[in-house]
This record gives C-alpha cells, structure tokens and sequence, in this order.
C-alpha cells in the first residue's frame, strides 16, 4: 500500500523511483503495446468488441450493487495477473471482496486519497508514471478542466482510467471514451426459496451508453455468484 505521504512533495522523484523499480520488477514495459484491454467477462467483451479501449477514460454507472464494482474488480483481477493494478480509495476499499474475485493483492497499488483533490493528483501521477494499466476510481466532484486533463493522459500514456459514479457530470459523460450503465436484475439463491434459501450472488445488466466503435443500447447480462 502507498502511504498517503507519497503523494507530496517531491511527487513526481517518487513516482519516477516506484516505476524504474515495478518495471524491473513485472516487464510491464510492452503492455501498452495492445489495444483493448480485457474485462475479463466473457459477455461484456463481445459487446465491447474483444475490451476496452486503451488510453481512455471509461465509466461505469449505477450502485455499487448493480454490477459496477464487479466489473471495476474483473479488470483488476486480469491488470494483476498481467501485471499491475491501481485503486485510488476514498475509505470503501475492501480488500478481501477483490481478492475473492481474481484479484492478486500483492500486485495492486492502493493510493489513499481522502479529498477530491488528492484523487485527482493520484490519478494524474499513477498514469503518468505507467507502472498500472488499469486505474479504478470513484467519481470526484472535480472542475471540468481536470477531468479534461486526466482523460488526455489516460489517452496520452495508454492507461485505462475506470471511474465509478452513481452517475457522472454531464462534462465526464462528453469525455469517456466508453460508457457503461449497470443495473440490478435479480438475486440468485441456493436452495429451497424461504427460509433455508441463501443469498448467493445477482444477475445485473450492463448496457453500453456509449462507445466510440460502436452503437449505444446494446446490452449484456452479467452474473456476479459468491464463493461456495
């Protein structure tokens, strides 16, 4: 985990270090070579045509109980087992939920940032070192101009920035490159339905709002089943 005092001054000495030494470490160095990046969801892929677009911002819309934080978890899941992973966690972060989904711990770069600006500083510097090709956040209340800026490094360094948001500012929306609305379609139980049946995951939809190789409006459904 990255102390919350790596993100001052000198910023950018540090961030410079860490990416000489992750590099030596994983050879993330061709990663940026590809051009989607996978979810790792089977269906979610062929809609999106094989991934998502690298160096774009993507943002996935609706609670977290609709099956955004399942997908944010599934691409951070294939990022670590490739090579590195980054969360910029506002306090929600919860570490056994993405290591029960495929997520490998000891690759993932975990930036604590408490106020919108200290996200958009995390964001802004996790890109620009390149050392994780997937970066998760939750949506900030920040200005148009950074939003603007963060989507040309993403695009600028190949970086997949993924904001979470119940829903995003009309200026995020112009600004994404992909676009995906979740929502809840039904629980999955185990058992006899009633009082010995058990909650073990939901079915959600994820419907393509936007995408700039393809058309809006089509869909896909996604099952997010707990461990047995």
């Amino acid at each position: 985990m990255l102390p919350a005092a790596a993100l001052s001054t000198p910023r950018e000495a540090r961030f410079q270090e860490l990416k000489a030494s992750l590099h030596a470490a994983v050879g993330v160095s061709g990663a940026l070579a590809e051009r989607l990046v996978p979810t790792g969801i089977a269906a979610l892929d062929r809609l999106l045509g094989g991934g998502l677009p690298a160096g774009s911002l993507v943002t996935l819309e609706g609670r977290g109980s609709a099956g955004c934080h399942s997908i944010a978890a599934s691409l951070l899941a294939q990022a670590t087992h490739r090579g590195l992973g980054a969360v910029i966690d506002d306090g929600e972060l919860y570490p056994p939920s993405l290591e029960a989904a495929g997520v490998r711990l000891d690759r993932l770069l975990v930036v604590p940032a408490p106020t919108p600006l200290l996200a958009a500083r995390a964001a802004d510097l996790l890109l620009r070192s390149r050392v994780a090709r997937v970066i998760v956040m939750h949506a900030a209340a920040l200005r148009a101009a950074v939003w603007a800026r963060l989507a040309q490094v993403a695009h600028r360094t190949g970086g997949v920035l993924v904001v979470l948001a119940h829903r995003v500012m009309p200026e995020v929306q112009s600004l994404a490159a992909v676009r995906l609305g979740c929502s809840f379609e039904r629980a999955i139980v185990r058992g006899t339905h009633g009082l010995w049946s058990t909650f073990s995951g939901f079915e959600a939809r994820a419907e393509l709002r936007k995408h700039k190789r393809a058309a809006g409006g089509a869909f896909a459904h996604l099952e997010a089943v707990l461990p047995a």
